[in-house]
């Protein structure tokens, strides 16, 4: 029986255990950079000023759309790890610079300060 690429007869031996080991930590940051994503999205999506909301949008769209494709192309990727290497180069190759050029944009982009309301105290 294998999960995810590890034969589990293996998990009882020393080896077995470095693999299973080496599998989590190759996981786990993924995880952790998703989730963070996730958290970032939120937080600059509802952003008062709608502009901010548009580009992180957008920036979730390029993230997310070839993250994800790495679960659909990546289901038929054989056991070596030279699959998810060259997948993360071509997925870096495409939002490196894609994003590059959004930042340019965003400098380029005309921006005002926003007035801050002044918070309402009620004094009894």
């Amino acid at each position: 029986m294998v999960l995810a690429g590890i034969p589990l007869i293996m998990a009882g031996s020393a080896s077995g255990k470095g693999m299973i080991l080496a599998t989590a930590a190759a996981i786990i940051p993924i995880v952790l950079w998703f989730g963070g994503s996730m958290l970032l999205y939120a937080l600059n999506k509802h952003h008062p000023n709608p502009k901010v909301g548009h580009y992180t949008q957008w920036a979730a769209y390029r993230y997310y759309a070839v993250t994800g494709s790495l679960i659909v192309i990546g289901t038929f990727f054989p056991a070596d790890v030279r699959y998810y290497l060259a997948f993360w180069a071509f997925a870096a190759g495409i939002l490196v610079p894609w994003s590059i050029w959004e930042i340019i944009k965003i400098q380029r982009d005309t921006w005002a300060d926003m007035p801050v309301p002044e918070p309402h105290h009620e004094f009894h």
